[in-house]
């Protein structure tokens, strides 16, 4: 259902050249194909919903099925009350528990501060409830991402380390070395990272990260802990956000002889523009578990590399044992112990590394840092289910389990809008960093009193 005029075949070439990158073989005859139609409308008339409901009844009785209905939501987040009123007066959204079911999957951003996504909430629940409302974030789709709660709740030998007594401190990372080139600056512009990818994508990999063991792994049982992380962050005030948080843009490099603009040049770019496409926040979590833990996140674009990762920096033993100023005859290749660190890969390579000291070969007692590896590609055959299959179809199923909650959303934004409210304030003074670096040297600020600084954004 769209505006644009188009047949039913002409929509089934289109998904057909898509589909073709994957399924090189594939043809217009296959049944999935077949089973594509496709109806001209416009979202604001509702005549144009009633003739959507009149073919969508004509259809199930030619293939004979039981009218299930998912509606995915690929428009702009403003229209999202709007349709599901639409499909409200046309007759098209049976209520909870009902036979057929009605499902709608919204994409973020899900408002853009906590009062916007409150009311957007309370919109869509005057005609859908809460269990028919799938919030899509495509990073819980991810197979490393999921992977997450099967390493730590699946096994025996981690979960009990990670916790205030052993953790030194935990970086998230999702780095990127695209920018707003194109068309992207238009909407980023008005968005930028804290509400692009802190507000969701890294506040779900935290609460996955440093949630409780739930009562089960049914959908409400793990958002329930999610939601209790939520609860436990501590309040941003002016002088934290001063203190605990960096903002950042862009700037022109040429590399290899090419001008690479910075953002204030892109295309749809307010050129005197204050929005942050870097973003880091140093965060603890109030709670029995994390106490005094600190938990940094940064992201940005236009940074040396893409990475995606959770790394866990461990304490240092108590006693330093190996130490070449207290044991002489003990050959270090630093006089500093290395931590151990526990590495989430979310992407690229996908995988989970530990790294711990070990004793060389040789006549000296001499320590260095190694690595244990795990590699999905090394270790499965099966290819990585994109993120959107498992959500599509964990949606057709009903589970929820990777979908956010409504009270999740408001609370993210809750600690997400006090940020944005002292920024605004310039409390934080946005800084600049060039094209492809690690960042701006500001951000070595957040880390400075830990055993270990940011890691470092590598290529592969």
């Amino acid at each position: 259902f769209s505006r644009s005029p188009m047949s039913d075949q002409a929509f089934r070439e289109r998904m057909l050249e898509e589909l073709k990158q994957h399924t090189p073989d594939l043809t217009c005859e296959h049944p999935f194909l077949r089973a594509l139609y496709y109806v001209a409308g416009d979202s604001n008339n509702i005549d144009s919903f009633r003739e959507l409901s009149k073919r969508l009844a004509q259809l199930e009785e030619a293939h004979n099925v039981p009218g299930n209905r998912l509606y995915y939501y690929a428009v702009a987040p403003q229209l999202f009350s709007f349709i599901t009123q639409h499909l409200h007066e046309a007759g098209m959204i049976t209520q909870k528990n009902d036979t057929p079911w009605t499902r709608l999957v919204v994409e973020k951003p899900f408002g853009h501060d906590l009062q916007s996504a409150h009311d957007l909430n309370e919109k869509l629940q005057r005609y859908v409830d809460e269990s028919q409302l799938y919030r899509i974030d495509h990073y819980l789709g991810k197979e490393t991402v999921q992977n997450i709660l099967a390493f730590r709740f699946g096994n025996a030998i981690f979960e009990p380390l990670l916790n205030q007594k052993y953790v030194d401190h935990i970086q998230i990372t999702a780095a990127e070395s695209l920018g707003m080139e194109g068309r992207r600056g238009y909407y980023y512009d008005r968005s930028g990272a804290l509400r692009d990818m802190v507000q969701n994508h890294m506040m779900q990999l935290l609460t996955l990260i440093t949630m409780e063991p739930p009562s089960g792994m049914d959908s409400d049982a793990i958002r329930d802990e999610k939601v209790k992380v939520l609860r436990s962050i501590m309040p941003m005030h002016p002088d934290d956000v001063a203190r605990h948080t960096v903002r950042a843009q862009y700037t022109t490099v040429k590399q290899d002889g090419k001008t690479i603009h910075g953002y204030k040049k892109e295309e749809g770019v307010d050129p005197e523009s204050q929005t942050e496409t870097y973003a880091a926040v140093r965060l603890q979590i109030d709670n029995w578990r994390w106490a005094g833990v600190p938990i940094l996140m940064r992201t940005g674009k236009r940074l040396l590399a893409r990475q995606t990762e959770i790394a866990i920096t461990f304490k240092l033993p108590p006693l330093q044992f190996f130490r070449k100023e207290t044991q002489p005859n003990v050959c270090l290749l630093s006089n500093k112990p290395r931590p151990n660190r526990l590495i989430f890969r979310i992407q690229p390579d996908e995988g989970i590394s530990l790294s711990f000291g070990s004793k060389t070969p040789g006549m000296q007692l001499q320590i260095e840092d190694v690595k244990m590896n795990f590699f999905y590609p090394q270790a499965f055959e099966e290819r990585l289910p994109e993120a959107y299959e498992r959500l599509l179809l964990d949606a057709l199923r009903g589970d929820t389990a990777l979908f956010t909650r409504a009270d999740e959303v408001e609370l993210a934004w809750r600690f997400i809008s006090s940020i944005h409210e002292g920024w605004h304030n310039n409390v934080t003074p946005l800084s600049l960093y060039p094209a492809f670096s690690q960042g701006p040297a500001e951000a070595k600020l957040l880390t400075e009193d830990l055993q270990t600084q940011w890691r470092t954004i590598k290529q592969h």
